[in-house]
Order: structure tokens, then C-alpha cells, then sequence
């Protein structure tokens, strides 16, 4: 099965907040978005509400239950009290553990799991006991993977960042994409499922999707809010199912 698709509404919510306006609606773009055969959405909200905010959560629950029951909603965050608290109240199928700072413009790392695998097994062992799957964000490369499948997590989702920044450098994209098929080859050996994110785009998915072929999801904001400025969001999700192996 190709991979799966999981819209990040955050950049929708971010020119959303611009104004004090309803609109852009990020619930509304959601709905397209799952309407051209999105498998998810994804949101990321931070404390100071730049992005997703709290109050979109129940809404975007309610939007996927009611109307996309085969969709899966994936809350992001780094897992304070208040963000479980969060994720227990709008129980999405999947949460995403990031180690960010909350004055971070954006996920830029993974966690170091040998390090924080104690912090982090109680959480993954509390979001579990909530039916919920639970992926951790992690760096493109092999370095502590098993004590990420020791904290009883399901899948790592791989920062794909440095891939991504090679657009003009094919040499160093090719060497960035083997660092994470490494990465991934290992994280399945060790019977982890594997997501990737982080400014993918219709140009380079189709390389990654090649290198890693069971690769389970990927989740797209920015790239891909960018191009519905351009194609319409039903067109452009259109074109990352294409990227991604979809018919």
C-alpha cells in the first residue's frame, strides 16, 4: 500500500491568526482537504497558540467523526501536562512527541531516546493506555532506536529536514536521503513503523517514497498549504496522493 497522506493544518491556522477572522476556516480546509482523499489531519498546537489553537481541536474531532470516519486525526506536541491533558480530552488516533522548545519556530530535531527514554516511557505507556498510536519524532539517523522501541512507542516519525534542504544539491540530497533510508531500515528491523515530515514537497517525495517503500505515512503542512495557494487545496492534495504512489 502506498503511504498515507496526513494534511498539517498548521500553516492554514497561521494565516488564519493574522486577523481575528473566521477565515481562512482551518476546519473547512480540513474538509477539502479529506474530501480529495487525505488519509488524515494533522495539527501541532503550541502553547502560545501561533498555529492550531486549542479550541480547533474539538472541531476538526468532530469534523473527522462525523463525516471521514475512515480518517485519522494526529495531535503534535511536546508532551507537558497540559498537552496530554489535551490529547486525552480529543483523542486522535495518533500523537506525535516532539522535543520542542515552546519559543521554537519549528520541529528542528528529534528526541535523543537514550537520553529521555525514561521521561518519555511513562508518557508513551499513559497515551497508549488511550487508545491512541504513538509515534516520536527522530532524527535521520540509527543512533538509539532501540531504546525508542523500548518506551513501547509504535512508529518514529524521521525529521526530514536536511533531505529537504538539499533541493538545489543533488549529490548531498542523495547522500541525505540514503541517511534516512538507513535510518528506517533499522527503525523496521526493530519492528517501529516508520512516518517522515518536515518540508516535503510533490518534487522530492517520490525519491523518498522509493528508498523507504513502507513507509507509513507523511505529514505535510507548509509545502503543501503553499501550493494550494496556487492549485486550490483539493488539486494540490491531488498532487502529493500522486507523489506518494497513489493512482
Amino acid at each position: 500500500m502506498p503511504v498515507k497522506l496526513s494534511v498539517n493544518l498548521n500553516a492554514v491556522a497561521m494565516l488564519r491568526n493574522r486577523r481575528d477572522l473566521p477565515w481562512p476556516s482551518v476546519t473547512g480546509l480540513g474538509r477539502v482537504a479529506l474530501a480529495a482523499g487525505a488519509h488524515g489531519l494533522t495539527v501541532h498546537p503550541r502553547p502560545d497558540q501561533r498555529h492550531t489553537r486549542n479550541s480547533d481541536l474539538p472541531d476538526l474531532r468532530a469534523l473527522i467523526d462525523d463525516e471521514f470516519p475512515q480518517a485519522e486525526f494526529n495531535i503534535e506536541g511536546y508532551p507537558n501536562e497540559d498537552f496530554l491533558q489535551l490529547v486525552e480530552k480529543n483523542q486522535p488516533e495518533q500523537v506525535t512527541l516532539v522535543p520542542d522548545d515552546p519559543a521554537q519556530a519549528t520541529s528542528d530535531h528529534g528526541w535523543n531516546f537514550i537520553a529521555q527514554a525514561a521521561f518519555l516511557t511513562p508518557i508513551v505507556r499513559r497515551l497508549k493506555k488511550e487508545g491512541a498510536r504513538v509515534s516520536l519524532f527522530a532524527n535521520p539517523d540509527t543512533e538509539g532506536l532501540s531504546a525508542a522501541r523500548d518506551t513501547g512507542a509504535d512508529r518514529v516519525e524521521f525529521y526530514t529536514g536536511p533531505y529537504a534542504s538539499c533541493h538545489s544539491d543533488p549529490g548531498r540530497m542523495a547522500a541525505e536521503l540514503e541517511k534516512l533510508g538507513k535510518a528506517a531500515d533499522a527503525a523496521l528491523a526493530l519492528g517501529l513503523e516508520v512516518n517522515a515530515g518536515h518540508d516535503l514537497v510533490v518534487a522530492n517525495l517520490p525519491a523518498l517514497v522509493k528508498r523507504v517503500p513502507r513507509l507509513a505515512e507523511v505529514s505535510i503542512g507548509h509545502g503543501l498549504t503553499a501550493d494550494a495557494l496556487e492549485f486550490g487545496m483539493a488539486a494540490t492534495v491531488s498532487r502529493f496522493l500522486k507523489a506518494c504512489g497513489w493512482p
